[in-house]
């Protein structure tokens, strides 16, 4: 829509742009300019090879709004790209005409680690053992649906982490269980939408919910027969919650 603020859509570990089709499609018929941003090593963007940190992928994204002439943008972000989202609105607020945080949090983890360091064992466990990505991809994408979901509608989840280098997916895991943006809340002033599934066990409700109370004005939605991967399973719904965010004059 003319004198709005452009969508950049940022995709959780694992995933890439695809997840974002549904909402894209939708929001450039209605005339807003839509963009997706693919992390370092997913999706095929480059990655040098260094250490993954929201401090650097914070920079990294605001390189392309750069490069693409926007000044302000409406971030969307699910599960880590909603942590990156709150990276951004923490350390460079006017670029952020709202936010919107889909199965996400302010804290990955347990404020004394157990949580970080039991999710890592799980994960990289498998590939310590000698199992590939390939291989795991299909069983660790169906955990973020609801179960019993169809099978086409997983596919470009599955193909996007069974794509992704071991080792990129190794730094984004050691970078994802860093992330506190906690002290930041009360500070943000953009409008902020935190939008939870309600079967979602990455990113549970309740605790989505605790994360709006601590966000001035932010408004908290919880979609019914949802999981983490509520974008995909309820499209229409999740286009319907940004809806109201989007009125953001650009600056």
């Amino acid at each position: 829509m003319a004198g709005t603020a452009p969508i950049v859509f940022l995709h959780g570990l694992g995933l890439d742009h695809r997840c974002w089709a549904p909402q894209g499609a939708a929001l450039t018929a209605e005339g807003f300019a839509c963009h997706t941003w693919d992390m370092p090593g997913h999706g095929g963007a480059p990655w040098d090879g260094q250490p993954l940190s929201f401090e650097g992928l914070a920079a990294a994204l605001l390189g392309f709004l750069d490069a693409h002439g926007i000044g302000t943008a409406h971030l969307v972000g699910h599960s880590m790209g909603g942590m990156l989202a709150l990276e951004v609105a923490a350390r460079a607020p006017d670029r952020c005409a709202s936010l919107a945080l889909l199965g996400s949090a302010a804290l990955f983890g347990s404020a004394d680690g157990s949580f970080q360091r039991a999710f890592l064992a799980d994960r990289l466990g498998p590939l310590d053992a000698g199992q590939r990505l390939p291989d795991l991809a299909p069983d660790l994408t169906a955990d973020l649906f609801l179960p019993g979901t169809a099978p086409d509608l997983m596919a470009d989840s599955i193909d996007a982490l069974a794509k992704m280098d071991e080792a990129t997916y190794r730094a984004a895991l050691a970078c994802l269980v860093t992330f506190d943006r906690r002290a930041a809340l009360p500070g943000l002033t953009m409008p902020v939408l935190c939008l939870a599934g309600e079967h979602d066990r990455q990113a549970p409700p309740q605790g989505v919910e605790r994360m709006a109370g601590k966000i001035p004005g932010a408004r908290f939605l919880c979609l019914r027969d949802a999981a983490h991967m509520m974008m995909l399973e309820a499209p229409d719904a999740v286009t319907n919650a940004l809806r109201p965010g989007l009125d953001a004059i650009q600056t």
